[in-house]
């Protein structure tokens, strides 16, 4: 183990200078205002990457290395936690190793591990909890379903789709022969009572304010279209060929249908904790996009399944999963690539923010505002502090922040909205990367009418 243990550490202490060398992205700036007022339920998700941003950040201050920090530290952690449960649930030692080197080498934790967002901790709590239910596979040991049960509880804190694990655990458990005689132990409920103990803040938080965080989550669905459902499939079966890179993802479905024969309680739960969530994502295809990310739970079981590819395959779709993720790595650092920048991914989401916002506070507005979410965050996050960025509309009204009444005051709402109605237009400014422009954004004059919260600032 001396070599691959120590490539994780070189992998490590590289994304971790990639998450201090690369700019935030919005998402990360407006999980960064969560963390500077914690709060046990957000309208988005749950509280739980706040947490790990607070924790970062008082490690290493209000940078991006402290915002990002527990990020490639779990991606360490959950490495070995994977490496562990493979050697207890498959028929070869090795097979643990090759699971292990299989999620680091796809490109949805190479480059999710680098950035903060709710799927960071949710992927690590995931793979913390097929680990504990390994363990309990491998031991016999009913008492390993508390564990399994708190690790559930802080995966809910991190977002609400790992439901898809309580229900797959269940499943597998009703369902396998040699694990449903513990169902009649206390030890499975008490692991549930603990998942539901440790999530009732954010339950309460959400009675309080009339259930607006699941009910946003839970309302993603629009109606049948036969042609946008073969869109969103397609769109789904491409970015996961991507995002788990081509031969990984081959090799992943080789080993759950080889797996579809094998009644061994280890194999079962791979299935159940792979083809339910599965179920659940192709169901949404039929009305409404998939989101590459949310596809992340997936990976630690499948990556399991993939683990006994045949030996000439290991190296080939580990070549091919580092070498993309690195040529991903080099073209957010550098943009080698001529890749235009208004469709480069990295530059959308990373590039000229700081000058973007320092020219919307050039004229020292009484306050900066947006009508998107994301923008606003940027601008809270680069602007010049002696300029307030508040928050106007519902979306704002779920944050404990203080409340600003700039009644009469004048501010400039930047937005990049073309459909948003601007009376008293003054111009625009440019987001570029070097000479190239990524994104225009109008500049409008308005006059605070109304009450705002007014967002923390770094």
């Amino acid at each position: 183990m001396r070599w691959p243990t120590t490539a994780l550490l070189a992998l490590t202490a590289l994304r971790l200078a990639l998450a201090a060398a690369l700019p935030l992205t919005p998402d990360e700036t407006y999980y960064f205002t969560w963390a500077k007022h914690l709060q046990p339920g957000y309208l988005d998700h749950p509280p739980m990457v706040a947490l790990w941003i607070k924790l970062g950040t008082t490690l290493c201050g209000s940078t991006a290395l402290g915002i990002r920090l527990l990020g490639p530290l779990a991606a360490a952690l959950g490495s070995l936690a994977l490496y562990d449960a493979g050697n207890r649930i498959l028929p070869n030692r090795r097979f643990g190793l090759h699971a292990a080197a299989f999620l680091n080498a796809t490109l949805m934790l190479g480059a999710g591990c680098v950035i903060m967002t709710p799927d960071t901790p949710l992927l690590f709590f995931w793979t913390l909890g097929v680990w504990a239910l390994a363990r309990l596979v491998q031991s016999g040991n009913p008492r390993w379903w508390l564990a399994a049960g708190g690790i559930a509880g802080l995966m809910l804190l991190s977002k609400y789709t790992a439901l898809l694990f309580l229900a797959g655990a269940g499943l597998w458990a009703l369902f396998s022969p040699a694990i449903r005689p513990q169902l009649r132990t206390p030890w499975p409920w008490l692991g549930i009572a603990l998942a539901v103990l440790l999530f009732a803040p954010n339950i309460g938080w959400n009675a309080a304010h009339g259930w607006a965080s699941y009910f946003k989550q839970g309302g993603r669905v629009d109606g049948f279209n036969p042609a946008r459902a073969a869109q969103y499939f397609g769109e789904l079966v491409g970015g996961q060929a991507l995002l788990f890179t081509p031969l990984i993802a081959a090799l992943a479905v080789r080993g759950l249908w080889h797996l579809r024969r094998d009644a061994a309680p280890g194999a079962r739960l791979l299935l159940w904790l792979s083809l339910l969530p599965a179920a659940v994502f192709l169901e949404h295809v039929l009305t409404n996009r998939v989101e590459g990310n949310w596809v992340a739970i997936l990976y630690p079981a499948a990556c399991l399944a993939a683990a006994a590819a045949p030996p000439r395959w290991v190296r080939p779709a580990l070549g091919l999963g580092f070498g993309l993720t690195a040529l991903v790595y080099l073209q957010a650092l550098a943009a080698p690539f001529p890749i235009p920048a208004n469709r480069d991914t990295a530059a959308l989401q990373m590039a000229g923010w700081q000058d973007f916002a320092a020219q919307a506070g050039a004229s020292h507005p009484a306050f900066l505002t947006s009508d998107d979410y994301a923008t606003a965050s940027a601008l809270a996050f680069y602007a010049p502090r002696t300029i307030p960025v508040l928050g106007f509309g519902r979306r704002w009204s779920y944050f404990d922040w203080p409340v600003a009444a700039p009644a009469g005051a004048t501010g400039l709402l930047v937005t990049r909205r073309t459909d948003t109605p601007c009376q008293d237009e003054i111009g625009t400014i440019i987001r570029r990367r070097g000479d190239q422009q990524v994104m225009s954004y109008k500049l409008c004059r308005i006059t605070a009418e109304t009450p705002a919260k007014e967002f923390p600032r770094p």
